[in-house]
């Protein structure tokens, strides 16, 4: 290391003790802060311009040779940094296998005023997903597809669940995530003529018969109940995604998945 860090080898450190409460959502809420956990997230969280508090690093648990560079990376960014023992970073990491990087830094926060559009306007809209796993793959393959943003309407899930940013290797670092309840998302979206795309089962079109080549945001609902009647109601086209076997729906990352790069299919 081209500069000192500060060494913990004690359980018991205060420091270590508020990482590890900061597993809560309530403690994260309170201090305003999440989780970044490993090599790629935050590398990523790094390379998006987010500036850790606290970097705490483990040698011998290190899987490769860049993470010196992304230590000092994250010096330079502002953050203090620990070199813990490795009972220390297995104690604050929420993994099985640890990499030996366990960040701690301000939660990501947007408003509906903050989105840009890069070209025709792309975005997704979230509605009650339940599982920070699927909320993180939806995140990735947003990113994929080049989405301008994902408004998450109505949360069930914590967005700086430390499972949430690994499920999307960082890309919740890359790609505008806004909270926004039901009515403001509607209004905002109405008001600039993006239509909605709502995925449904029932629905007669399929999806490869729409036409997304203008504005348009794709609306996904919730693991076990789809997406709310209101969010149905309102919807400007409705499409299905054939299911030819037994099951009588997609996991909710694989359809936004599949619907994003029809997008991207038909704009390319």
């Amino acid at each position: 290391m081209s500069m000192e860090s500060t060494q913990i080898t004690s359980l018991q450190n205060p420091r270590i003790k508020n990482v590890v409460k900061l597993n809560k959502r309530s403690v994260r809420d309170e201090q305003g802060v999440l989780l970044v956990e490993g090599y790629r997230e935050l590398r990523r969280a790094l390379e998006n311009g987010w500036k850790p508090v606290e970097l705490f690093y483990c040698r011998d648990l290190f899987l490769g040779g860049n993470e010196n560079a992304l230590i000092e990376q994250g010096r330079a960014a502002g953050a203090e940094i620990y070199d813990c023992s490795e009972p220390v970073l297995r104690k604050i990491s929420y993994r099985d296998r640890p990499e030996g990087l366990v960040a701690v830094g301000p939660q990501v926060r947007h408003k509906l005023g903050d989105i840009v559009f890069r070209a025709v306007p792309f975005v997704v809209v979230a509605e009650s997903i339940e599982k920070p796993g699927n909320l993180g793959t939806i995140l990735r393959s947003a990113d994929a597809a080049g989405v301008d943003a994902l408004i998450v309407c109505d949360r069930c899930t914590d967005i700086s669940n430390p499972n949430v940013v690994r499920a999307s290797i960082g890309t919740l670092f890359s790609v505008k995530v806004v909270e926004a309840s039901t009515e403001e998302a509607m209004a905002w979206l109405r008001e600039r003529k993006i239509r909605t795309v709502a995925a449904s089962p029932h629905a007669e079109q399929m999806y490869t018969d729409a036409d997304f080549t203008t504005g348009v945001a794709v609306v996904v609902g919730s693991e076990q109940y789809g997406l709310s009647s209101r969010w149905m109601t309102e919807a400007d086209v409705k499409v299905r995604i054939p299911m030819l076997g037994q099951a009588d729906s997609l996991n909710v990352a694989s359809a936004t998945t599949i619907l994003l790069y029809e997008v991207v299919r038909q704009r390319s």
